[in-house]
């Protein structure tokens, strides 16, 4: 018997729009499309690690303190307790798949730091 769960719930945050594709008891894969300019918040995770794969654009992907540009096809792993954040420089949207696993997803585990300039 499978907890597997098809979903299509959207949210379209300032920055962009967060698409679930599918879910389960300890994973969730995301469409994430970040605008032109824009980034999500920086944050960090205490029950879930995350791996990023870009689709289309450039992603400014901030880990751990340490920067890099991923380009389509290329991806990233972001460990539990990293602080991180991704960011749109070019002048396309910016979509990446989003793989998370951990034994909890819930908002509640989002650690969002202050921003900086």
């Amino acid at each position: 018997m499978s907890d597997e769960r098809e979903t299509q719930a959207t949210r379209v945050p300032p920055w962009g729009k967060v698409t679930v594709l599918e879910e389960g008891e300890h994973y969730r894969i995301n469409r994430i499309e970040v605008k032109p300019g824009h980034h999500i918040s920086t944050q960090m995770h205490y029950h879930r690690s995350e791996h990023w794969i870009v689709v289309s654009g450039t992603a400014k992907v901030i880990c751990d303190g340490k920067t890099a540009l991923l380009t389509p096809k290329q991806s990233t792993y972001v460990p539990i307790k990293t602080p991180h954040r991704v960011e749109n420089p070019g002048v396309i949207p910016l979509v990446i798949i989003e793989v998370q696993n951990g034994e909890y997803l819930g908002d509640e585990d989002i650690i969002r730091f202050p921003e900086e300039d």
